[in-house]
């Protein structure tokens, strides 16, 4: 059974005839908005974490204008936040140190502003742990739109993976049977396109894993990020267009996001995620930065 419009929680905001709802509706206009782009439909955040210097989400600048799509039409009012990004290859001394601090924007976003469901736009690594436990802890109905993987690099004949051949051939440098001319070849083609790590690392293993909780689309952590960009490849689209689950005004039950955090919290829940991670051979680093309810 759907929830009445009424019993949205997006209305505490907008719904009152009262002077600080008056406030918020005037201030939705002043953006541009008109009642009938909010009245009687859920609210749905979507969480960004694009930045200029993250290459794994470089496509999400554009990605989210197809997620809008996809809530509009599904009956919802799309509203963009963005979240800090944590780029794995760039941020120093490691993103690890900024997880927690992503989680606790992601829940303090939610929390404050008229929202009732959320799309977490992330991908690599700590990222989509971050947008999770936010989310969870928040307690509202989401889904996950996963960056994916670059496209395979090309070097001399072969496809080295990022991440695990470059550890390889700087050692290869090291002990002097690669040149610099060379080194630098493999720096221009290891990492072809936007986009995650295409091998099994930490950002594929989560990616993968919030798949397998049913956070995503079935197929969405394993599509290539560029095949949103080229035209004879619209599956990463069509993706990001379909991520309005929580965009359907029939989609919002009183206990939506209830089960799902428990299943987070319970041991039952905590199996599943070690399933998910070995069957395919995930990430060793990813057991100790993964999804927990306990080390926040």
């Amino acid at each position: 059974m759907s929830r009445p419009p009424a019993s949205l929680r997006s209305a505490r905001w907008f719904a009152p005839d009262d002077l600080r709802s008056s406030s918020h509706r005037s201030r939705f206009m002043q953006m541009g908005y008109s009642a009938a782009d909010w009245a009687d439909k859920p609210v749905i955040a979507i969480l960004n974490t694009w930045s200029d210097v993250n290459p794994c989400h470089a496509h999400f600048k554009q990605r989210v204008e197809d997620v809008k799509r996809g809530v509009l039409q599904a009956g919802g009012f799309p509203i963009e936040l963005p979240a800090i990004s944590l780029s794995e290859p760039i941020v120093k001394p490691t993103t690890m140190l900024y997880r927690n601090f992503l989680a606790v924007k992601v829940e303090e976003l939610l929390r404050s502003h008229p929202v009732d469901g959320a799309v977490l736009m992330g991908g690599c690594d700590k990222t989509t742990p971050g947008l999770l436990m936010g989310a969870f802890s928040a307690g509202l109905p989401c889904i996950y739109l996963p960056a994916g993987p670059m496209l395979r690099g090309h070097w001399k004949g072969q496809v080295p993976g990022s991440g695990s051949d470059s550890w390889k051939y700087w050692d290869e440098r090291r002990a002097g049977r690669l040149s610099g001319a060379q080194w630098a070849e493999l720096e221009a083609g290891i990492a072809r396109s936007h986009g995650t790590c295409m091998t099994m690392g930490t950002a594929a293993t989560m990616m993968g894993i919030a798949e397998a909780l049913g956070l995503t689309l079935p197929g969405a952590s394993a599509i290539p990020a560029a095949d949103a960009s080229h035209p004879a490849h619209e599956r990463r689209l069509r993706q990001a267009h379909r991520a309005d689950g929580v965009g359907r005004p029939d989609a919002f039950k009183p206990a939506d996001a209830a089960p799902l955090r428990e299943r987070h919290r319970r041991r039952d829940g905590h199996g599943l995620l070690h399933q998910r991670h070995h069957s395919p051979g995930g990430d060793v680093a990813a057991c100790r930065r993964g999804v927990r309810g306990d080390d926040r």
